[in-house]
């Protein structure tokens, strides 16, 4: 499928590919997605006013393209990719650099990942996301993920340290009330 030229990484990119589309899929599972007439929440709607939601985005999107954006002006943003497709595409700038980015069915930007693989200077750290920092675990992996509802998105960021160090940062639509 997707091939590194450095060796031994022939598995790396589509790995990292299959990880990126297992997060836009379980994150709506492991946080509960709760519809309600506000917005979404990521817990019952008796404690969903408890939490405090940022009021603007800091991070608003990769390479100047933004959720929302038409798959044109986004394709036009972020050249060729190399994989393309009504729904989805895959752009690999680098062997360190990855960013997938999906499509709604009125053909607008839903979500954008980015993968920082290795010891990549051009991650963004947490306070450049956010605007605040987040919390290291003990292991040194940090994941945060803070909800705009007033923007419609939701911003996840996940560092996972070791040999294969990699950052995730991934902006996505948040789902309107289930039919």
């Amino acid at each position: 499928m997707f091939k590194s030229t450095k060796k031994g990484n022939s598995v790396l990119l589509p790995v990292l590919f299959w990880a990126a589309a297992a997060l836009f899929i379980l994150v709506p599972v492991f946080f509960g997605p709760v519809a309600d007439s506000e917005g979404w929440s990521p817990i019952s709607n008796a404690s969903a006013a408890a939490i405090p939601t940022p009021e603007a985005l800091v991070y608003t999107g990769y390479k100047g393209v933004t959720i929302g954006m038409p798959m044109d002006e986004a394709r036009a943003k972020l050249g060729k990719p190399r994989d393309m497709s009504d729904v989805e595409d895959y752009y690999v700038y680098s062997e360190t650099e990855t960013c997938q980015v999906q499509y709604d069915v009125d053909k607008t930007v839903k979500i954008i990942s980015v993968n920082y693989i290795g010891d990549n200077k051009s991650a963004p750290a947490p306070k450049v996301v956010f605007g605040a920092d987040a919390e290291a675990k003990p292991d040194g992996s940090i994941f945060k993920l803070v909800r705009y509802p007033k923007s419609g998105v939701f911003i996840s960021y996940n560092k996972i340290p070791g040999d294969n160090l990699m950052t995730v940062v991934t902006l996505q639509k948040i789902p309107g009330p289930r039919q």
